[in-house]
């Protein structure tokens, strides 16, 4: 028992001169309950995974939290959805070889369609974990565009007001994007199709 009170000493005198963590900006607060829903579905959708979604509204509001103000003028949600779209697409990209499926996204996979048939249920994942990879191997702003687009049910002027471009911008990263993606993943789609 004196060996541990020696122990704790060192340690409980490092502490007392730690300073207090400061409190988050009440603007923080405020920005998080009003759009910690959207985030977490933003990320949800880009990555497929509930525990991802978390680490996604995680960085997205420590990196504001790092700031030294905080000023989303002129639209916060704008803000706050392309920097969810951003940091998933991020994650998406760091991952490493070894994927994992998460329990969550089996069980959503048989509560929506219980007649498919395991192998049919290991091809819906396998296609979405691929469509996944081969987004986040665009560009930045396509894969942005992508994301907006086909995850989130965005419009091409909705998408190019976002994101300060032209709709024809928007429609022709689009087109690039899509074939690009029917390129990676179409050997994937022949083998299945022909079966």
């Amino acid at each position: 028992m004196c060996g541990d009170n020696l122990k704790e000493e060192p340690v409980l005198a490092a502490v007392t001169h730690l300073k207090p963590l400061p409190e988050p900006p009440k603007e923080l607060e405020r920005l998080f309950r009003e759009h910690n829903d959207l985030i977490f579905r933003t990320a949800y959708r880009v990555t497929g995974s509930a525990e991802d979604a978390e680490d996604v509204l995680q960085t997205v509001f420590l990196r504001l939290a790092r700031r030294a103000e905080i000023d989303l003028a002129p639209s916060p949600a704008s803000y706050l959805h392309r920097a969810a779209v951003n940091a998933s697409l991020d994650l998406v990209r760091s991952r490493t070889a070894a994927k994992r499926v998460a329990l969550e996204d089996v069980e959503s996979d048989l509560k929506e369609n219980p007649a498919l048939n395991p192998a049919s249920k290991h091809e819906d994942r396998e296609l979405r974990k691929l469509i996944q990879q081969a987004v986040a191997r665009l560009g930045a702003s396509a894969a942005e565009m992508f994301v907006l687009r086909y995850f989130e049910g965005y419009g091409n002027s909705e998408i190019a007001e976002l994101m300060g471009t032209s709709q024809m911008v928007v429609a022709v990263t689009l087109h690039r994007s899509r074939a690009r993606l029917r390129k990676e993943i179409g050997n994937y789609l022949e083998k299945y199709h022909e079966a």
